[in-house]
């Protein structure tokens, strides 16, 4: 891969459609979406419209046959909107509740909940996380027991997003041994008898997201709603975190590029002890280091997207490092770029203020960063694969 990802006309036209997208349905409603806290039903309907939820999938279901670099494109001007709940909730939908069910469901599956997933008409959430286990996905405890054709399902989920409004949960069940060989996936629709919705919660990291707990207790499915081989659901969810770690790495970077934005504007604007703090060479440098970094996080979430594009099979190192890398960049330039607002930064009516307040969660969502470091160690230590060349 070159120093520049491989962008055409074609991704510059499909950019300009998402910035006007961006523009129109997030960017004017982004502080009364995280005030009300929640954003509106609508939006998914407008996003399956103009196609964005099907960008990867195969065009026979309604998608565009794209790759991992449109998804890059659609995170990025997203982000330009300045409300990250709205932009989780639509990435769960267009990748992270939908992958697996393209890759490994039944065509039934696929006709029943991946169609109407692309179109915005259902509304997925991807329900992985549990009280006790997080990134530990091989410990998780709802249980899934077989009656005859039917799966029991017997559980709870914390932390889902799009778990208040989700009409279906792409739900991790165990229904074998402890350990990673006994966990499989389902399609859960939440209108089934033996479903309940627990508490919204209220996150500092996405105030306008739709984050739920939820509780299975002796929720009947059919088995033929299970996404691929019983017991293979561990492998399926690793891969389906590689893309989970790419997004979450150009969401931070986004997070970043806004905030310096911000900041170097307002440098150029506040007088301190007669004159401008973009005058001051200890800011000057401060910024300097930060637009360095930022290039850096960015070309490393370019350079991954290459990896898995390729399907190089050291790519979830690299995902790894570009999550690890930018998730930790984002706290550090949400901390320098709030000090430059002085008390304005510590502000609700600040961009960066509101930012600040939620970056740190992104260290921990899709794997902590101790996770991450303890991957990329893995890699480097104990594989035939170096890292070095």
């Amino acid at each position: 891969m070159s120093a520049s990802p491989p962008f055409t006309e074609q991704h510059e036209l499909f950019r300009q459609s998402v910035r006007t997208f961006t523009e129109r349905e997030i960017k004017p409603y982004a502080e009364k979406w995280d005030t009300d806290r929640f954003f509106p039903n609508e939006l998914f309907h407008r996003a399956g419209e103009m196609g964005y939820f099907g960008l990867r999938y195969d065009p026979k279901y309604g998608g565009s046959g794209l790759d991992y670099w449109y998804t890059g494109i659609l995170i990025e001007e997203l982000m330009k909107g300045r409300n990250t709940g709205a932009v989780v909730g639509l990435l769960i939908q267009c990748e992270l509740a939908t992958n697996v069910i393209h890759e490994y469901g039944s065509e039934e599956l696929k006709h029943e909940w991946l169609v109407p997933a692309i179109k915005g008409e259902k509304i997925a959430a991807l329900g992985v996380t549990e009280p006790d286990a997080g990134s530990d996905v091989a410990n998780l405890r709802t249980v899934a027991r077989r009656d005859r054709d039917e799966y029991v399902i017997n559980g709870s989920k914390i932390y889902i997003t799009n778990g208040v409004r989700a009409d279906f949960v792409t739900l991790a069940v165990r229904t074998g041994e402890k350990g990673t060989k006994g966990v499989s996936l389902v399609i859960a629709p939440t209108k089934a008898k033996g479903f309940s919705l627990g508490r919204q919660l209220d996150p500092l990291l996405v105030p306008s997201g739709d984050l739920a707990e939820l509780f299975f207790e002796d929720y009947r499915i059919p088995t033929k709603h299970r996404v691929g081989t019983e017991n293979q659901g561990f492998h399926y969810i690793m891969d389906l975190f590689q893309g989970e770690r790419l997004i979450l790495s150009y969401i931070c970077n986004g997070y970043a590029k806004e905030m310096m934005d911000d900041a170097m504007a307002y440098a150029e604007q506040r007088e301190a002890f007669g004159m401008k703090i973009a005058e001051m060479q200890v800011w000057r440098h401060r910024f300097a280091d930060l637009l360095t970094e930022f290039q850096a996080s960015k070309l490393l979430s370019y350079y991954a997207t290459d990896r898995l594009n390729v399907k190089d099979p050291a790519s979830q190192v690299y995902v790894s490092m570009a999550k690890l890398f930018a998730s930790e960049f984002a706290k550090r330039a949400a901390s320098e770029c709030a000090q430059v607002f002085g008390g304005f930064g510590c502000m609700r009516e600040s961009y960066v203020g509101r930012a600040a307040s939620q970056v740190n969660g992104f260290t921990i969502g899709a794997g902590t960063s101790e996770i991450m470091r303890e991957i990329i160690a893995k890699q480097a230590f104990f594989t035939a694969t170096k890292l070095t060349g």
